[in-house]
């Protein structure tokens, strides 16, 4: 579908990456998208601006938190109820988990952390599933972690949770194909001007690994409008055959 028959969903939307994305899918041509996020003051503010950027767009915002299952199918049933379908669902609620090392990690907070990761990306998909199945097609869109390819220090837990994710992205494509739905990932390092990266840079042990990943990123540090681009590509006709597929944006940190 062109960018102005679809309608978006993007969970995790109110500020940084998510909100970068949902100005570029409305900047592509995009009329008509739900804006999700914890925050409903932060939430008010980001739609204000998608608005005074975007007048002749229709957007909503929906107050939920998407790692609880609950919350989960109320934002989705809130898109599918203001405008009937979801083509292009983008899963950005991974939280905001910080390194630290398996011995120094409690182990009553273990479960805990991998919930929020995997659940918060992946219970979206699941709401959006039977939608996208009557409907005959969609395009599913996790945001994710390089931490699901490269083993680091620090990135125990996050990094099992970030690889759950792009296996079970992975198998939805595989499943999702025969009812037109496409589901890739996107794996991105330090993505500068996030809340994300100021509360990593302040912490002593997180900043000092994440310093040394941008000394890599030859090609410049990834910045949210990076992710956004490839958002908008594979949310549109360009990428109608694409799926199933885990791709890295780190600048050159990397070539997982």
């Amino acid at each position: 579908m062109e960018y102005s028959e679809q309608v978006g969903l993007v969970c995790g939307a109110t500020a940084g990456i998510g909100l970068s994305i949902t100005e570029n899918l409305l900047r592509a041509g995009m009329r008509r998208a739900v804006i999700v996020g914890r925050n409903e003051a932060r939430g008010q503010k980001a739609l204000a601006d998608l608005k005074a950027h975007h007048p002749g767009a229709e957007i909503e915002f929906v107050s939920a938190d998407v790692s609880q299952p609950e919350y989960a199918d109320r934002a989705v049933e809130a898109c599918i109820s203001r405008f009937g379908r979801v083509d292009t669902l983008v899963s950005n609620a991974a939280g905001d988990p910080m390194p630290r090392l398996l011995h120094e990690t409690p182990i009553e907070a273990m479960p805990e952390v991998f919930r929020s990761i995997t659940s918060g990306i992946l219970l979206p998909l699941r709401a959006a599933l039977p939608h996208m199945m009557r409907q005959k097609g969609g395009s599913m869109i996790c945001i994710a972690s390089d931490a699901a390819k490269l083993a680091t220090p620090g990135e125990t837990i996050i990094g099992g949770a970030m690889a759950a994710v792009a296996m079970f992205c992975r198998s939805l494509a595989i499943e999702a194909r025969r009812s037109g739905i496409r589901v890739n990932c996107i794996t991105p390092s330090i993505v500068q001007g996030t809340p994300l990266y100021a509360k990593v840079m302040s912490d002593p042990f997180a900043s000092r690994l994440f310093r040394k990943a941008e000394e890599r990123a030859q090609l410049g540090v990834v910045q949210p409008d990076d992710l956004a681009a490839l958002v908008v590509f594979l949310a549109g006709p360009g990428a109608e055959r694409l799926t199933g597929q885990t791709i890295s944006v780190t600048g050159g940190i990397s070539a997982a």
